[in-house]
């Protein structure tokens, strides 16, 4: 598919299950690599509630009662990092090629630049944020992603407002995270399995460590207007020119597909 360099495909999709999620974001690192489909940012959120689990994250993090009993969905990540309780969230998914010039020099200097559209965004809103920081190359981690930020992530007033993490497969780029809107950002802990400390002494850290955006602005800000801020500022602080797309046929019926046969498959799930 010939665009110019500049042009994104913009796709927004109604909230959905965790595995079908995974299964579009990985769709479209495929139509991407086939060349079938333009670079792309995708904003979405999660229905049911989801707990994603980090791709080399043991599952026996995960609670599997607790997440009966409170209705949560369980998914595995195909990006690293820790677990994330998907809710009352807007989260966003970068697909494009490591060519692109958004994308060179490595994980580190992408995330820096694609940093620069999201802080542009949530400035927009109101928000005090940074992405600047640099943290030592492994912190101690709990189960919790929001417990602990990583370089260049989102943070306001030292706390962590988004979680991102990125995936290289063949040549392409999937960077995605995460932005709680609003909710009690400890309550995932109700559905992990806590092996050091209390689950008090989690939520207690959880809370120092990170907050959700209706905090961070003392005003709630529904999905609608968060995504349209985020849209925003991709656009306004990187060369990103967007056209509004769908999700092409060809990428619902293979996101359908690795949603049955990956993603919500035990295999997948509880593979560590």
């Amino acid at each position: 598919m010939r665009t110019p360099a500049d042009t994104w495909h913009l796709i927004l999709t109604q909230p959905l299950p965790g595995a079908m999620n995974m299964a579009i974001d990985e769709a479209l690192v495929e139509a991407v690599e086939a060349g079938t489909h333009p670079p792309t940012v995708r904003l979405y959120a999660w229905a049911p509630p989801s707990l994603s689990l980090g791709h080399a994250q043991p599952a026996a993090d995960a609670d599997p009662d607790a997440l009966h009993h409170l209705g949560w969905d369980l998914v595995r990540r195909a990006t690293g990092g820790r677990a994330i309780l998907h809710t009352d969230e807007l989260t966003y998914a970068v697909v494009a090629p490591e060519t692109h010039p958004l994308m060179a020099g490595g994980v580190l200097a992408s995330y820096r630049r694609l940093s620069r559209g999201l802080v542009a965004g949530l400035r927009a809103l109101g928000a005090h944020v940074e992405a600047d920081a640099e943290y030592p190359a492994e912190p101690p981690l709990g189960p919790v992603c929001f417990e602990v930020p990583s370089n260049y992530e989102i943070t306001c007033g030292g706390r962590k407002l988004m979680g991102s993490a990125q995936w290289r497969r063949r040549g392409v780029v999937l960077q995605h995270g995460s932005l709680p809107l609003t909710g009690d950002i400890a309550r995932i802990v109700r559905a992990l399995r806590v092996t050091q400390g209390t689950p008090s002494e989690i939520e207690a850290r959880v809370h120092a460590r990170a907050l959700t955006l209706s905090e961070a602005l003392g005003r709630e800000v529904d999905w609608s207007e968060a995504a349209r801020a985020l849209a925003d500022g991709f656009a306004a602080a990187l060369p990103m020119r967007f056209v509004e797309a769908g999700l092409g046929e060809a990428e619902r019926r293979r996101a359908e597909a690795l949603a049955t046969e990956k993603y919500a498959h035990s295999a997948w799930t509880y593979r560590l």
